[in-house]
């Protein structure tokens, strides 16, 4: 740059701070009079006393000229006639790989307030637009999970996104942190969403462990925090990943859980005035779960190979939330209480569940016995209340006769302990060996 280009950007440059005060507070909503902004801009909210460090909030609609704000931090010290400046920009969160093995809130700052936020970091956008279809290349090659269950018969592809669907109590952290450890992936981004306070630690410390935690960064927004903080949670887990992603990683994005996002904005939607519709979400929840959920998955760059946990009440798998997430994604893993009931961990009803991408990325003899296993599960499912009352006869049906025999193999196949470690071509390996009769 020569000096005339300094000139023309200090000529540019806007020298007036835009100030707007507080008109009330009502619950999660705060409205003011001014200043100057757009939805989506960040504004700080100066409390009454000075030593205090101003509230940063977010622009979410207006109202006969007067702005609506929410805020990332419990209201506290705000008052009429509070001064409201705007920044004039979007939230932005700093990324880098000084991040990796760190825990971070929904602004991208240290959760552990003895740590300060690490240097070398970029700025980068929260809020983006996902990829354009025609970029995106096709998913061709398969990803290590490490779950025997998920590998073997619900094989996935890089970029791939699918939903993990359980009831409360059914082992979703558990896989999770399975996953994190065992998966091929270079970098894993998990977001943990309305956690319970407790359970951040636990998780980070029980199921993810410290190897999981060297190629992981979290995102932890916790039940106890507005409901601007625990959707932004989301979004900036998901711009972490997309920033890895454009640098050509292998990224595998874990978010626990899509309802308490959902729960999170359809509070946002009741507060500024959006009529409740199904179950009480607001048309906005269904309107951001796209938008959401399609930013992960392939670019030209790298992958996001994303999981996402739906939470199901009465483990009724049809409830809006459910339906919605599970048009959007690449696959299901149903996780059956009935399974975890019997010890069977993890607790992934096979029946029920599916990749959509795992005929284009498993090769033809892998689908080939993955096919012969899903139909003895089958057949034994569907004849299990005849087997069980002692009515079915041995010889009656050849390959009721094959499911009896095998049944008992598969089950102990697909029971993985919490940190028990199989490569892709290890599980392979096992499935074939036991459809030729190879296991005991």
């Amino acid at each position: 740059m020569n000096i005339t280009d300094y000139f023309s950007v200090i000529e540019n440059a806007d020298t007036f701070k835009r100030y707007g005060k507080v008109l009330r507070v009502v619950g999660l909503m705060i409205e003011s009079e001014g200043p100057a902004a757009n939805i989506g801009e960040v504004c700080y909210i100066h409390a009454s006393s000075n030593d205090r460090k101003p509230i940063i909030s977010e622009v979410v609609g207006f109202n006969n000229e007067k702005i609506i704000l929410m805020p990332y931090a419990e209201v506290t010290e705000i008052g009429p006639g509070c001064l409201v400046e705007s920044t004039g920009k979007p939230l932005t969160v700093k990324v880098g790989r000084a991040l990796i093995g760190q825990v971070v809130n929904s602004l991208g700052r240290p959760l552990d307030d003895e740590l300060s936020t690490p240097k070398g970091l970029s700025s980068y956008m929260t809020d983006q637009t996902p990829p354009n279809p025609m970029s995106r290349p096709p998913i061709r090659k398969p990803i290590q999970v490490g779950v025997k269950a998920i590998d073997s018969l619900l094989t996935m592809g890089e970029g791939q996104r699918v939903g993990i669907f359980a009831g409360s109590g059914v082992g979703k952290s558990t896989l999770l942190g399975m996953i994190a450890r065992n998966s091929s992936a270079d970098i894993n981004v998990i977001a943990l969403i309305g956690e319970r306070g407790r359970e951040v630690r636990e998780f980070i410390e029980h199921d993810l462990g410290e190897e999981g935690l060297k190629k992981s960064i979290v995102v932890a927004a916790t039940s106890d925090q507005p409901a601007l903080m625990r959707i932004k949670g989301a979004y900036t887990a998901t711009a972490i990943s997309e920033y890895f992603r454009d640098l050509g990683y292998k990224v595998n994005l874990m978010m626990d859980s899509v309802t308490r996002v959902a729960m999170a904005q359809r509070e946002i939607g009741l507060a500024i005035g959006e009529p409740p519709t199904t179950k009480g979400y607001t048309p906005s929840v269904f309107s951001i779960l796209p938008k959401l959920l399609e930013r992960t998955g392939t670019n030209t760059n790298g992958t996001i190979t994303a999981f996402y946990t739906v939470l199901v009440d009465g483990d009724d798998m049809n409830e809006p939330i459910a339906d919605a997430v599970r048009g959007i994604l690449d696959g299901h893993f149903i996780m059956d209480r009935k399974l975890a009931e019997r010890g069977q961990f993890p607790a992934i009803n096979v029946q029920k569940s599916i990749s959509r991408v795992m005929n284009l990325v498993a090769d033809p003899e892998h689908k080939e016995i993955a096919q012969q296993m899903r139909r003895l599960i089958a057949v034994y499912e569907e004849n299990s209340e005849l087997i069980n009352i002692g009515a079915y006869k041995r010889g009656t049906n050849q390959e009721i006769d094959r499911a009896i025999s095998y049944y008992p193999k598969i089950q102990d196949f697909l029971k993985q302990d919490v940190y028990e470690y199989k490569s892709l071509e290890e599980t392979v390996q096992i499935m074939k060996t036991l459809l030729n009769g190879g296991m005991n």
